[in-house]
């Protein structure tokens, strides 16, 4: 049997019923799940579909696809082929699976971040693999190296990794036969930066060769609920992914196959969600500060990712003694000993209860 480390968030379930027993109740920011409605485009769309008797296309119907390949044009800056774009069931389906999907195994290694959301980790083991997690690009041994993870903007810590950079993991990827799988489920969320994908020109040359990129409409449109992402890039690689998830039955459904296309063909409800996003920020990073926390990183994406100097598990119990309850940063590695994961997603009501409770 494979080991497992424990559930991160099982741990955090003592602070929680802290934070739960303020008398303004708990201001849940520990999480990255959204808490507004589900767009009325995506809802018009998944009702339509809903009499789907029979079993959904693995590939995904072309409407989606080209939905998708539409989107990376569009918003991206990135061309690929519709048959190059494939639906996963959520991005954390294929980020567990796709080391083994990838034939990964025993004496292999799967590069992934210092600070790291942990399905990263999960899915090297549940390949038999070793998960390796570096800041940066390092000399890995004589281990054989199938995947390198990268993650932009950065969940937990709202960093982005600048096109540069991006292009030099590629090259080191590719002189070494790996494949790289960019983790871009919050590419459309930058603040101060702008976030690029693995995909773009400016990065790849031109070539999507050995490079996948992971995409979720779970943040930019509310879609948690519907298990929906896809993954597209090299046309060999999706080609494999393809395969064996058909034998897998690895298949999205065909009412939320409807429902992402219209999503991924509409921008003005991700707009209008951004904002959002932007106003709960402008209100809570600066009450932070006011009350002593530091913010590292944090120029893209859904959480401030902060420090007050302690160790994070006291600053998480500080926290909840306040009713807040966050995701202390060693959830990500050991390099996050000394931060808290803050989240956007809650609701304004909750944001403003958080900027009174730290007053």
């Amino acid at each position: 049997m494979i080991a497992l480390p424990d559930f991160p968030w099982d741990r955090l379930a003592p602070y929680k019923e802290l934070a739960q027993a303020h008398a303004d109740g708990i201001a849940d920011l520990s999480v990255g799940t959204p808490v507004d409605p589900v767009p009325a485009v995506a809802r018009k769309a998944l009702a339509a579909a809903a009499d789907s008797p029979g079993y959904p296309q693995t590939h995904g119907i072309a409407r989606l696809r080209e939905a998708a390949a539409g989107w990376l044009r569009r918003r991206h800056g990135v061309t690929v082929d519709p048959d190059d774009v494939l639906p996963t069931i959520g991005s954390k389906e294929l980020v567990a699976w796709l080391p083994t999907l990838l034939g990964a195994g025993r004496g292999d290694r799967v590069v992934i971040p210092e600070l790291a959301y942990p399905t990263y980790d999960v899915g090297a083991r549940l390949a038999g693999a070793e998960p390796y997690a570096v800041d940066g690009l390092v000399a890995v041994g004589p281990e054989r190296v199938p995947l390198v993870w990268v993650n932009s903007p950065s969940n937990p810590t709202g960093r982005v990794l600048p096109a540069e950079h991006l292009r030099k993991v590629v090259a080191w990827a590719r002189e070494r036969g790996a494949v790289v799988a960019s983790d871009e489920c919050y590419l459309e969320l930058g603040w101060e930066d702008h976030p690029v994908s693995v995909l773009h020109p400016d990065v790849c040359g031109g070539s999507h060769e050995g490079i996948l990129a992971v995409h979720s409409l779970s943040k930019r449109s509310n879609l948690a609920g519907y298990r929906a992402g896809f993954v597209a890039g090299d046309p060999v690689l999706v080609k494999r992914l393809l395969e064996v998830r058909k034998h897998a039955g690895m298949m999205v459904s065909a009412p939320v196959q409807a429902a992402m296309a219209a999503v991924l063909d509409d921008d003005e409800h991700a707009d209008e969600q951004r904002g959002q996003y932007a106003r709960r920020r402008e209100v809570l990073r600066p009450a932070l500060e006011r009350a002593g926390w530091r913010i590292d990183h944090s120029t893209a994406g859904l959480y401030l990712w902060a420090t007050d100097g302690t160790d994070c598990w006291d600053q998480v119990r500080g926290l909840a003694e306040k009713g807040i309850l966050v995701a202390p940063g060693d959830f990500y590695g050991a390099a996050g000993r000394a931060h808290v994961r803050v989240a956007l997603t809650a609701t304004d009501e909750r944001i403003d209860a958080v900027v009174r409770r730290l007053q």
